[in-house]
């Protein structure tokens, strides 16, 4: 009797286990993923976030989709002097009312600017920060002046950039101008020392950033560029329509048959000095020309100063059509038709 109730009880445990086993889902999972994000679609637009990081094609600028593009807008005058005018609001005048998609930050490196006072700096950056978040571009310039030869201060170029351009490797917005310009007999062979030295600096931190590279004479000698051995350049021609004629324009197309991609990052309506005119037919010919050849402009400047070049009267503060000036508002129907 007992040997059966042994084989009883082995029996149940085998059905046991065999029932167990049988309700055990074996059907693999499917693994769970979890939903995609939709991409954020950015509408064409003029600004950085469609356009990103720009490009140099040929003699052209194009943005990260390879469509042409252009910069347009003002520039300071010097932010140790006029900071009070370079407000988020008058920014985003500037953007909205002019149609403008680039400010120029002209911070002087003599003139009591970086050279003499590094917390100049802290201006830079807080314009920086503001241009960003109104989704424009932003030009750095470098702005020497007396200090004629680019390499006078090359070590203190490089330390600035450096910081700069590593906190803000990320963003398309920012712009590099590493030498204002260039006068008192620096050649382009000086330039090339101090470019040399001064971009690989940025290229390390970002290395698809914009570069601007000031020509001989004021920024003028733009026949005398010899293409430097980096990608993304654009070289500088300034002029103010009182004193460059044509005579300029010829030397811009004989950079441009050699390939000399061109950016116009200082111009005004005045003579050289800032004063004197307002001359607007010699500027109607230097736009039609410039346009017809799509080399981005930024006009001197965003100051209150007592000068013809400058947009507001003096004693005004706000960009608004009353404050504007006859440079002001000849330069804002440019804007809004380049």
């Amino acid at each position: 009797m007992k040997k059966y109730l042994k084989l009883f009880l082995l029996l149940l445990i085998f059905v046991s286990v065999i029932g167990c086993t049988s309700n055990k889902d074996d059907t693999p999972k499917k693994k769970e993923t979890k939903p995609k994000q939709e991409e954020k679609v950015v509408e064409k637009n003029n600004y950085p976030s469609y356009n990103g990081f720009l490009k140099v094609d040929g003699t052209k600028l194009v943005n990260e989709k390879g469509e042409e593009f252009i910069l347009k807008g003002v520039s300071s005058h010097g932010i140790q002097w006029f900071g009070n005018l370079y407000t988020k609001d008058n920014l985003k005048l500037l953007k909205e009312d002019w149609n403008t998609n680039v400010f120029r930050i002209a911070m002087y490196t003599k003139e009591g600017g970086y050279i003499d006072d590094s917390s100049v700096k802290e201006k830079v950056i807080s314009l920086i920060d503001n241009l960003i978040d109104l989704d424009m571009y932003v030009i750095v310039d470098w702005h020497i002046l007396s200090d004629n030869n680019p390499t006078m201060y090359t070590n203190e170029s490089k330390e600035f950039f450096n910081e700069i351009s590593s906190k803000y490797k990320d963003k398309p917005n920012v712009i590099y101008e590493i030498c204002n310009e260039p006068n008192g007999g620096t050649t382009f062979d000086d330039i090339t020392t101090y470019a040399n030295e001064v971009i690989p600096v940025i290229r390390n931190n970002s290395p698809k950033s914009l570069i601007i590279v000031g020509t001989p004479t004021w920024s003028q000698d733009v026949d005398k560029v010899n293409k430097l051995g980096f990608d993304n350049i654009l070289y500088s021609l300034h002029f103010y329509s009182g004193t460059h004629t044509e005579y300029l324009r010829d030397k811009v197309r004989t950079a441009l048959s050699n390939n000399i991609p061109i950016i116009v990052s200082e111009f005004g309506v005045s003579d050289a000095s800032g004063n004197g005119g307002v001359f607007l037919d010699e500027t109607d010919k230097w736009i039609s020309f410039l346009k017809e050849n799509k080399i981005s402009i930024i006009s001197w400047s965003l100051a209150n100063k007592n000068e013809s070049s400058a947009i507001l009267k003096e004693s005004t503060s706000i960009v608004n059509d009353d404050n504007l000036t006859e440079a002001g508002k000849y330069l804002k129907e440019v804007f809004k038709n380049y």
